[in-house]
């Protein structure tokens, strides 16, 4: 008897294609959601910290199928649980590819009950990375006169969705919650966009050039993020400045560079981004070559010049779903609350500096 299977191989052939075909479109907007719990050998206890964003806090590494076990709030994770000595279980609820309103509409608003249970004592989001990557890749693409609209259109959603979130996490969540605190953007690509533009400037009919404006456009994101936080009842951690400073004094003003660009809670919007892109624009550098001193530098930016650097390994995140662990943690003791690798890799360095705004107890 003869076997016939060709309209069904057919098919199967058909949907295999399409599936792949589709791969470059769903990984442009991906789900990455981790639960990573930090087991400690001396506790029964375990507590929640809840962790919405893209592709930063997801950890992606530029796999559609994994992400990296410690990105930066799971390594907030581990300090936590060293201060609080109890266990500490890391929810990242992260979509890469994600613009603010998606981070917001998707996460934030569609998963709350992620931050609503009541081992909940931190949450935290970053967001609008994103918008700044599609906008920057617009105005890059523009000929003829320049339309600097897209950068304000990116500017105008992140200050609406920040504000957004912030307003449903202090109405959402767990009311025991300790610290809600939001993590601003440091600039992938700096070096890379110090070229000038291909359209034309319409005041001047001259080219621009393409990192002077960008910059202004992520101070100014990065400003309403702390400002809102301050004003909302967040913390705020400066990863532009973590990131985009060195952590000596290059300048000779008397300030570490990465210190003298924080984000000084209370002045305005046009101190501020006067101060980035102006007054210390000089003590600014390029993520791939953090320098801890005047000598020494490490890498924050992976290859793609986009995400932080990492280590620890991978877990299942993406395609095939997400995953759920635990492990005990990496580092028995913190000398000064920080890791032998606190500033050597970007999600090291972010997250100990999530870590930095505590609570000090759960």
């Amino acid at each position: 008897m003869a076997i016939r299977f060709g309209n069904s191989f057919r098919l199967l052939s058909s949907a295999l294609l399409a599936f792949t075909i589709a791969l470059p479109a769903m990984a442009s907007t991906l789900s990455q959601n981790v639960s990573w719990t930090v087991n400690r050998s001396d506790s029964s206890t375990k507590y929640r910290v809840v962790a919405y964003g893209d592709s930063i806090y997801a950890g992606y590494n530029g796999s559609i199928s994994n992400a990296a076990r410690y990105s930066a709030p799971t390594v907030e994770s581990e300090y936590l649980s060293a201060a609080w000595r109890t266990d500490v279980e890391n929810i990242r609820r992260a979509k890469s590819g994600a613009v603010a309103s998606d981070v917001y509409q998707n996460k934030i608003v569609a998963e709350k009950s992620y931050m609503q249970a009541s081992s909940t004592r931190v949450v935290t989001f970053e967001m609008c990375g994103n918008d700044g990557l599609q906008a920057r890749t617009a105005f890059k693409d523009q000929t003829g006169t320049c339309n600097f609209n897209v950068l304000e259109t990116a500017v105008q959603n992140c200050k609406t969705y920040v504000a957004a979130s912030m307003d449903f996490i202090n109405a959402n969540a767990y009311p025991g919650v300790k610290l809600k605190v939001i993590s601003n953007l440091y600039y992938p690509g700096y070096n890379a966009d110090n070229v000038q533009s291909s359209c034309n400037d319409p005041a001047t009919g001259t080219k621009v050039n393409l990192r002077d404006r960008f910059l202004v456009a992520m101070s100014r994101m990065n400003y309403w993020m702390c400002e809102y936080a301050r004003q909302k009842g967040f913390q705020c951690v400066d990863s532009f400045a973590e990131y985009m400073a060195g952590d000596y004094d290059s300048n000779g003003d008397g300030s570490i560079d990465s210190d003298a660009i924080r984000y000084v809670a209370g002045e305005s919007e046009s101190s501020y981004v006067t101060r980035i892109s102006s007054t210390l624009r000089s003590t600014l550098r390029d993520a791939n070559s953090h320098f801890v001193s005047s000598s020494s530098s490490f890498d924050y930016i992976q290859s793609d010049d986009v995400h932080p650097t990492y280590t620890g390994g991978t877990v299942s995140a993406g395609i095939w779903g997400g995953s759920t662990g635990s492990g005990g943690p990496r580092y028995t003791s913190y000398t000064n609350g920080r890791s032998p690798i606190w500033n050597q890799y970007g999600h090291e360095r972010m997250g100990w500096v999530l870590s930095t705004r505590g609570p000090s107890a759960p």
